[in-house]
């Protein structure tokens, strides 16, 4: 039985005319065009025709671009908008700003580094910023904010991408976020239901758990996602995340071996998220590649099953017509009925109707014009970042009272630059901690960058001390370990040789440590006495670590999380 009454209710509050339209188009649609919508799938095309072609056979209700120069990256949404009889979700990972869509948008923070300022106008700046450079090129639906927590510091994927480990200050931030996104006009799916960072793995390599009992769930998680849903969120992004605890809550008989993760789980989608959190919006599927779906059930199965457990639409693809085809295949006997395909259509499209975006079609104002393209990267958003960045970078310790630091005082310096040396990931935007080298001599140091591509044998095996102190009075390493790099751990990788990059004259030379990208490496280097962390790789974070390591500028941030990871001796 079809229900069009849902799309009056909360999130979506359509009025009798929009409710009316809706049920216009929905009859209007082919079996393909229904199948179409609870797909959105990634697209890498610029030309034109090649756009029309894929809208053409495939009628997708979404489609994200990862980043590309602004005005490119508007040419391709307006392609899709005018080629289309239904306009798109156009998605972006929004999480850190205009960077998430365009290269030369606006880095304005990862969220830890917001959280670091306890000032919930930068969140709420995050979510301006990414709203308003989004809307500027025809992106209407952000794939954030975040709103995990950051409970195991050995988590590989969450830390810098949340907004720490307190429940309240992720509902603050979540919330801030949220309004400043709406105030542009751009939708979010707020992620990753029903919670990362408890599991030390990654989802995009397995299926990971949220072990917390459903008492525990209730005092954390659970409140996180109720306010989100109280904030009327059209949207709401599951991960591959199994939470036994309330699977079994839900359906007493369910065997361990037969919970499933989130987006295959009928028990929380339907029980906790539908049911006890009221969420009444769209579900969509975090990204379908990854192994926390690939490998829970035959992928036959598993995207039918995802669709009758409750999601609404399905993100990404790993053979796109194969997957249309398990839609099709899986209708015609049965594991996905057309009633519940019609349920995820009716919301996908009342999504829409609540956005507007119907009535923005009929006025060409889907895509902006070329002009709109000014406030990318523009110099207001330029300041907030340099705000931010004051703000959030924090001083973990300094027991060796070496700041501030002076020329005069360690004139040679030796900069270890500690980075992802296998690729693989999807960054927000390039690392820009390569800078550090000219900040430093433009204040008057000699700086002498240690080469990964060429070791040094005869430092490696015939010196000591001596030779080192002749070398430098000051070592400094900047660690730019990102997250979202897909990888088991995020742990420091020194060289595998002797570990000839290690600090091991710690006790000899003076030695500090910069992180600008993961707040846990003191767990590594518990013996460098001087500890910053600065939460995002930029050019503007680097240039504020450096007023500060000068003593011009104070530390004013305070950290989301505990850097020291309750570990013996990393305090000293």
């Amino acid at each position: 039985m079809l229900n069009f009454e849902i799309l009056k209710e909360t999130p979506f509050h359509l009025g009798q005319t929009q409710v009316n339209l809706v049920k216009e188009i929905f009859e209007g649609m082919s079996q393909e065009e229904k199948i179409g919508q609870i797909f959105c799938p990634i697209n890498g095309e610029t030309e034109p025709d090649k756009i029309k072609g894929f809208i053409d056979e495939f009628h997708p209700g979404g489609v994200l671009y990862r980043p590309l120069p602004s005005a490119t990256i508007q040419g391709c949404h307006r392609a899709f908008q005018e080629n289309s009889d239904i306009p798109l979700l156009l998605a972006a990972n929004l999480e850190s700003g205009g960077v998430g869509i365009a290269t030369d948008g606006t880095y304005f923070s990862r969220p830890m580094g917001v959280a670091a300022t306890k000032d919930a106008t930068n969140a709420y700046r995050l979510g301006y910023i990414s709203g308003k450079e989004a809307a500027a090129v025809g992106c209407n639906w952000s794939f954030a904010p975040i709103c995990d927590l950051d409970k195991n510091f050995m988590n590989p994927i969450m830390n810098v991408r949340t907004f720490g480990d307190d429940v309240n200050t992720v509902i603050k931030c979540v919330t801030e976020q949220l309004k400043g996104l709406d105030e542009n006009g751009v939708a979010a799916a707020a992620k990753h239901f029903p919670g990362d960072g408890v599991d030390f793995r990654d989802q995009h390599l397995l299926s990971s758990v949220n072990s917390l009992s459903v008492e525990e769930y209730d005092e954390s998680y659970g409140k996180i996602w109720q306010e989100v849903v109280n904030t009327g969120i059209l949207s709401i992004m599951v991960g591959h995340i199994l939470q036994p605890a309330y699977s079994k809550y839900f359906n007493p008989e369910l065997k361990d071996e037969e919970i499933l993760p989130a987006t295959l789980s009928k028990e929380i989608l339907g029980g906790l998220l539908r049911g006890k959190l009221g969420f009444n919006g769209v579900i969509v599927t975090d990204a379908s590649p990854m192994l926390g779906f690939t490998a829970a059930m035959k992928r036959s199965d598993a995207i039918p099953a995802c669709i009758m457990a409750g999601c609404d639409m399905f993100l990404f693809n790993k053979d796109i017509r194969e997957d249309y085809q398990y839609v099709r295949d899986a209708l015609k006997d049965g594991r996905l009925t057309e009633d519940r395909l019609d349920e995820a259509v009716i919301r996908i499209l009342g999504m829409k109707a609540a956005m507007n975006l119907f009535e923005k079609k009929k006025e060409g104002t889907l895509v902006p014009d070329e002009a709109a393209l000014s406030v990318v990267g523009c110099k207001e958003h330029q300041d907030w970042t340099v705000k931010c960045a004051d703000e959030a970078i924090t001083l973990v310790k300094d027991t060796q009272s070496l700041l501030p630091i002076s020329s005069d005082k360690y004139k040679k310096v030796r900069l270890y630059f500690i980075e992802d040396r296998v690729g693989g990931g999807f960054k927000d935007g390039d690392s820009q901690i390569t800078i550090f080298k000219d900040l430093l001599e433009k204040e008057g140091f000699e700086v002498s960058v240690y080469n990964y591509n060429q070791l040094d044998f005869y430092e490696m095996f015939e010196t000591g001390v001596g030779y080192a102190k002749d070398k430098f009075d000051l070592a400094i390493y900047v660690a730019c370990i990102d997250t979202a790099s897909n990888q088991s751990v995020r742990r420091i990788d020194w060289v595998h040789l002797m570990a000839a990059d290690a600090p091991w004259f710690v006790q000899e030379i003076p030695t500090m440590f910069i992180s600008v990208a993961n707040p846990y490496h003191l767990v590594d280097v518990p013996m460098v006495k001087t500890f910053i962390n600065a939460y995002t790789p930029t050019k503007e974070v680097c240039e504020q670590v450096v007023e500060k390591i000068m003593g011009r500028s104070s530390f004013k941030g305070e950290s989301p999380i505990d850097p020291f990871c309750n570990i013996w001796g990393s305090r000293f």
